[in-house]
């Protein structure tokens, strides 16, 4: 996916990737080995053939930050299938006040870790963790979890991001995470099945008003659902934003 990708280069985008593909280069080396490519004068190839080796030296270093910068935010879901082992999927819960973060939930395909606040949320921690990634997978962070999560410790997260929301609507799938998740036949385990952002304010407010620790109990288990479910969602919409993408007509 990655390697087959041509919009990192200077001023191509779909339409001209397309292009780029339909003269039968499908790769990076493809394009590396051609001395000329329809639509990319020389010196502008010669820059572009720079560009892909230099890129191709990253991956192959694993070095997924090279292409935070390198690929626009809209296309770093092509990062999925190359760095998918190393991603952490995130998602945060709020008191209902923007910036009031209570659970910070983190699943690395493995086995998930929680932060909760008055217990062991701490920027620090949260550094080391996410210092352990090359790829930040959410749904709807670009716009929630990511501004909140910066601003509320005073810290960048300068991981490339896959935000599951762009990817489900580019792959024709719309509507909130567990709307998309009931298409996609993503099941979530019935304590929490019908709990929703609104639900999950509440059983803070009532873990902090009654001591109750079943309320936070729960509120930390919704969370969990919504990491583990990305894992599943990334896994079925990607390949399906990709196929989309490669078979896209060519716009004469």
């Amino acid at each position: 996916m990655l390697t087959e990708s041509f919009v990192l280069l200077p001023s191509v985008r779909q339409t001209r990737e397309r292009a780029i593909w339909s003269q039968g280069i499908g790769s990076w080396q493809d394009f590396l080995s051609r001395e000329s490519v329809k639509g990319i004068g020389g010196a502008h190839k010669e820059r572009c053939n720079n560009l892909l080796r230099v890129a191709d030296r990253h991956l192959r270093g694993k070095n997924a930050a090279f292409f935070t910068n390198a690929l626009r935010f809209c296309d770093q879901w092509r990062l999925y299938e190359t760095f998918k082992d190393e991603a952490v999927y995130l998602d945060i819960e709020t008191d209902g006040y923007y910036g009031g973060i209570t659970v910070v939930g983190l699943f690395d395909g493995f086995e998930t870790k929680t932060l909760v606040r008055g217990f062991n949320l701490d920027k620090h921690l949260l550094q080391k963790e996410l210092s352990r990634y090359q790829l930040l997978i959410t749904f709807n962070g670009k716009s929630f979890d990511v501004p909140i999560l910066e601003r509320y410790f005073g810290m960048r997260i300068n991981l490339p991001h896959v935000d599951l929301r762009f990817v489900c609507a580019k792959a024709g799938y719309t509507g909130g995470l567990k709307s998309i998740e009931k298409q996609l036949g993503i099941r979530r385990r019935q304590e929490v099945q019908n709990i929703s952002g609104e639900d999950a304010v509440y059983l803070w407010e009532m873990w902090k008003s009654t001591g109750n620790r079943d309320y936070l109990e729960k509120l930390v288990m919704y969370n969990e659902e919504d990491i583990l479910n990305l894992r599943p969602l990334a896994s079925q919409v990607v390949p399906k934003l990709w196929e989309h993408t490669r078979q896209a007509p060519l716009r004469q």
